[in-house]
């Protein structure tokens, strides 16, 4: 087991979710689950065993104390996340089924962590000591201050050796809600990036190219292309996703290094419950790989088991263990007693 805390900064998130598969405002009541990206991501490692550690700000409300309080009980140290002026960030999502794609509406503006900037945060010392700092695309997202704060500790990290994991995770509606660039954003994140989450279709806006190739051939094109121009970056890793119905999804797993690459095989994920987080999952599940020694094949499979399991679980957060993950490995089916 991998030892030394990991760290993870950006917003923590209320979902209130219509019930079934209602639209939202069907009926007139939500389900609540707490989320966000980097929590997301603290959560998963943490029910791997990693000692994981939040850092943030929400309102001193009940909102924001009971976002906290779900957090820290799943295992993640939340001493880091204080409070201050604004509102928690919500979001409402309608479930889709069959043929209706699910629906997500945001309502996070002005939220306390979204008002931030990196004067709030003393970042040489929240990131002394740390085996990983863990970022996402979502936190520049949020506005000119957000995007300044998460710049900030990645530089941070970089000054104290410590390497930086860095999500994509493009929200167009975030960016075009003010005079963003996010092209020159997301490349000055990038660059201070040991490993990449991100797919052929992110590193194409960063880079401004489009990559030929098809399938493996093109992901491998754009993750070399990637590697040419941020000289930082080591990994790079991203899911395939076939749509074929809401809840019928064929998902692949790839992870690319400098030399070589592995890519899995396609599993039918059926039966799906809940996809959103699932590429948190798979972020949670390539890092355990990684801080354990694994090579390519071993991060896209271990990856490719808790995006797959996600699937499974309401909420944001994978909350499976290692044992869930050898489980999925053997194909075992029947109730586990």
């Amino acid at each position: 087991m991998a030892q030394g805390r990991l760290v993870f900064f950006g917003e923590l998130l209320i979902r209130l979710t219509a019930p079934g598969n209602e639209l939202l405002m069907q009926s007139p009541s939500l389900k609540l689950h707490v989320g966000g990206a980097e929590a997301n991501v603290a959560v998963g490692l943490a029910h791997l065993g990693h000692d994981c550690a939040m850092v943030s700000k929400v309102p001193d409300n009940a909102l924001g104390r009971g976002a906290v309080a779900a957090v820290r009980g799943a295992g993640v140290d939340c001493a880091a996340v204080t409070t201050g002026p604004g509102r928690m960030g919500l979001y409402f999502l309608s479930v889709g089924a069959g043929l209706r794609a699910s629906e997500i509406v945001y309502d996070r503006a002005g939220s306390s962590f979204a008002a931030t900037g990196p004067g709030d945060y003393d970042f040489d010392s929240l990131l002394a000591g740390a085996r990983l700092l863990h970022l996402s695309g979502i936190t520049p997202a949020l506005g000119l201050r957000s995007a300044e704060a998460a710049l900030a500790a990645a530089r941070a990290a970089k000054r104290l050796g410590v390497p930086v994991s860095f999500d994509g995770n493009y929200r167009a509606m975030l960016w075009e809600a003010w005079d963003s660039d996010p092209r020159a954003v997301l490349s000055g994140l990038i660059g201070l990036a040991d490993i990449l989450f991100g797919n052929h279709r992110d590193l194409s806006l960063v880079l401004g190219q489009t990559f030929s190739g098809d399938g493996e051939d093109r992901r491998r094109e754009a993750a070399e292309a990637g590697f040419a121009a941020f000289p930082q970056l080591q990994l790079i890793a991203s899911t395939a996703r076939h749509v074929l119905t809401a809840d019928h999804h064929r998902i692949a797993a790839r992870v690319d290094l400098r030399e070589r690459g592995h890519q899995t095989g396609e599993v039918d994920v059926t039966g799906i419950i809940d996809r959103i987080g699932a590429g948190d999952a798979f972020a949670a599940g390539v890092l355990h790989a990684h801080l354990a020694g694994g090579d390519a094949r071993a991060m896209a499979e271990t990856g490719l088991a808790l995006t797959c399991l996600k699937h499974s679980l309401p909420g944001d957060a994978s909350r499976f263990t290692r044992a869930d993950i050898d489980a999925f490995h053997g194909g075992g089916l029947d109730v586990r007693r």
